[in-house]
């Protein structure tokens, strides 16, 4: 083999090995993961080839940088691609869930459209917001 030949066979590995690490954490470390909990929003499964299960998930809390101490909501968006998570979390939409998510840097169109992909549920526990039917009855004229 001439040198040529070498450095440009070094070269393909290299690029090779670099493109590896690159896709690996982009794609498949676990950047960070955690525990959220609200209301389930809504939960759906979508997506023309790959049918993944998407979600958005009602936080409540204090607004902490307003001085008047109003309450406000955070959206929490997630994946989910396991089927037997996804139908314990449709079962409990009316409920407060408790969900714990790996987070990866990057998407893939099989795993969902969030980098947040559920992979259990931790606790389910009745919704502190009341129903429609609980809020008012109001005589019918």
């Amino acid at each position: 083999m001439t040198t040529k030949g070498k450095v440009g066979l070094w070269i393909t590995v290299i690029l090779l090995l670099v493109l590896t690490v690159f896709v690996y954490f982009k794609f498949f470390f676990v950047y960070s993961e955690g525990v959220n909990e609200g209301d389930i929003n809504y939960f759906q499964k979508e997506g023309f080839v790959f049918k993944t299960y998407e979600g958005k998930m009602i936080q409540t809390g204090y607004n902490s940088k307003n001085t008047s101490a109003t309450i406000q909501s955070n959206e929490f968006r997630f994946s989910v691609d396991d089927a037997r998570v996804a139908e314990q979390i449709q079962s409990s939409s009316t409920t407060q869930i408790k969900l714990h998510w790996h987070r990866y840097l990057g998407t893939l169109p099989w795993r969902g459209k969030s980098e947040y992909i559920v992979d259990s549920i931790i606790s389910v526990k009745p919704s502190a917001q009341p129903r429609r039917d609980d809020i008012l009855n109001l005589p019918v004229d």
